[in-house]
């Protein structure tokens, strides 16, 4: 399938990352369950997927590009026959976008028999771990950074599982949560800092199931256990779930834009359902930046419950005035010039009859080069629109993601390169106004110490070499990276939840 980002251009949101489902059920089919689950983090990634499944005896796999529904079929599934399997649908942060960076990644290894990788997120130090593998004979056959995982973790002597991926975790720098699959086991892990999301759930009847969020279980009759916490190994196999903590946690840093656009609004973290946070960050938003109007709309569809927000506290109603087209990205067939250069009106269509003479309060989930915004604020206005107040649910995005997330680099940011009121008059709009740093937080429920916020405010949490980018493993070799250093801390996890107050322990197991 054509990305997104080549058909259209002019769709200037920030890029999915990943989705990662992992399963261990006996007695059932782990390929349909993994199916199942990445149909619900299809959001997460369109570009490609896949599913590695054991039967005990050996680890079978089938990837491609494309949509799941689109790589996956009955057929297909049928061979892929075994009770434990893990599965990923992909974006390209590290990697171009083509078949064999597709994930799971598959490493033979002499001490584990086949092992699978699915990652979400991005290593910082990919380019110097994949050199010093190179220079030990390891072959590579891919672009990406999760394939590093997978030779590190092939290479490793540690006969305790557990503690080989902890002697891996402590040579990687960066975001990174992770499934593995062997022939008798499944496992998780997840960065010290917990910029991707993780859970551990159990399925009805027996086993137990990881994924990036939790509205992969539902389809697959799975409840909650608990999020796998910043530094945690999950290792689950015929004795059920043991977790160690593989790395101690440095601090909290779960992306925020996890919360603001990312996950799906059904999906809970921090103990918080994301559709009633992203409310609240409009109702947040219609105090700081209230607005006379007549009309309430979003930007379909994440524009939704900010809107519903913006309305409740602001008295203005809600309503509809733009209609989206569910279908534009299932098309194998690419559009002409003509109609690349239409770009918003691929997907949007406006209801003249709800906009005409309306002053109206357009609220969206974030601006990143502007572009999409002008267009649909243009297109607003020509259906009859007498005012369009833009109102943005999160705070101006001035600085790239290292992490996992490909927005853009930090020249094609708006709010990098203009004042709030020069992107006002790029865009068109009448006014415009950004969710505050604290806003969101406080939308969320959540201490800002427990967020990445790096993309709003320049503080990553994770040192970050000044010259890595998504093709690093494509282009010619460059001089040594230069270190970008922040301040640090080290606190047990338990630590860090009694001081918030928050969450309640709950104890490991070793």
């Amino acid at each position: 399938m054509v990305p997104l980002s080549v058909l259209y251009p002019e769709d200037d949101r920030p890029k999915e990352e990943c989705g990662i489902f992992g399963v261990y059920a006996p007695n059932l089919e782990a390929a349909r369950l993994t199916f199942f689950g990445l149909f619900s983090l299809q959001h997460r990634g369109q570009e490609s997927c896949g599913i590695a499944v054991s039967d005990g005896r050996r680890v079978r796999m089938h990837k491609d590009m494309g949509l799941v529904s689109q790589v996956f079929n009955e057929e297909i599934l049928k061979t892929l026959p075994g009770h434990m399997a893990i599965g990923h649908t992909r974006y390209s942060t590290t990697g171009s976008s083509v078949v064999r960076n597709a994930q799971p990644i598959l490493s033979r290894t002499v001490y584990t028999g086949d092992l699978a990788v699915a990652h979400n997120g991005n290593l910082i130090n990919a380019k110097e771990l994949r050199e010093e593998l190179e220079a030990k004979g390891e072959k590579f056959n891919t672009t990406n950074d999760s394939e590093v995982i997978a030779k590190l973790l092939a290479r490793e002597t540690e006969t305790d599982f557990a503690k080989a991926i902890a002697n891996v975790m402590a040579r990687l720098q960066g975001a990174y949560s992770v499934a593995v699959l062997t022939i008798d086991r499944i496992a998780a892990f997840r960065d010290p800092y917990g910029v991707r999301p993780l859970v551990l759930g159990e399925l009805e009847g027996g086993g137990y199931c990881v994924a990036s969020e939790t509205c992969a279980f539902n389809p697959v009759k799975a409840k909650l256990l608990r999020e796998i916490r910043p530094g945690e190994i999950a290792v689950v196999d015929a004795n059920g779930p043991r977790i160690v903590q593989g790395l101690p946690i440095v601090r909290p840093a779960l992306c925020m834009f996890e919360f603001i656009y990312f996950a799906r609004p059904d999906s809970v973290m921090y103990d918080t359902r994301l559709y009633v946070a992203r409310e609240r960050m409009g109702e947040q938003l219609a105090r700081e930046h209230p607005v006379e109007a007549d009309l309430v709309i979003p930007v379909p569809d994440t524009g939704y419950p900010g809107a519903i927000g913006y309305s409740r506290v602001s008295g203005i109603p809600f309503g509809e005035g733009l209609i989206k087209s569910r279908y534009i990205h299932r098309t194998f067939i690419q559009p002409d010039q003509r109609m690349r250069e239409m770009g918003v009106r691929m997907k949007l269509h406006p209801l003249d009859e709800a906009i005409r003479g309306k002053r109206l309060v357009l609220v969206d989930d974030s601006i990143v080069r502007a572009t999409t915004t002008k267009q649909i604020v243009r297109m607003l206005f020509e259906s009859g629109a007498k005012e369009v107040h833009v109102r943005i649910t999160a705070p101006p995005i001035k600085f790239p993601c290292y992490y996992g997330i490909d927005m853009a680099s930090r020249g094609e940011l708006a709010a990098a390169k203009w004042t709030e009121e020069e992107i006002r008059e790029r865009i068109g709009a009448t006014s415009l106004g950004y969710l505050s740093i604290d806003g969101v937080v406080k939308a969320v429920g959540r201490k800002k110490n427990r967020f990445c916020l790096a993309c709003f405010n320049g503080d990553y949490p994770i040192p970050v070499p000044e010259e890595v980018r998504k093709d690093v493993f494509e282009r010619p070799k460059v001089g040594a990276f230069a270190t970008v250093t922040t301040k640090q801390t080290s606190l047990p996890f338990d630590e860090i939840e009694a001081e918030d107050g928050e969450v309640s322990v709950v104890k490991q197991t070793s």
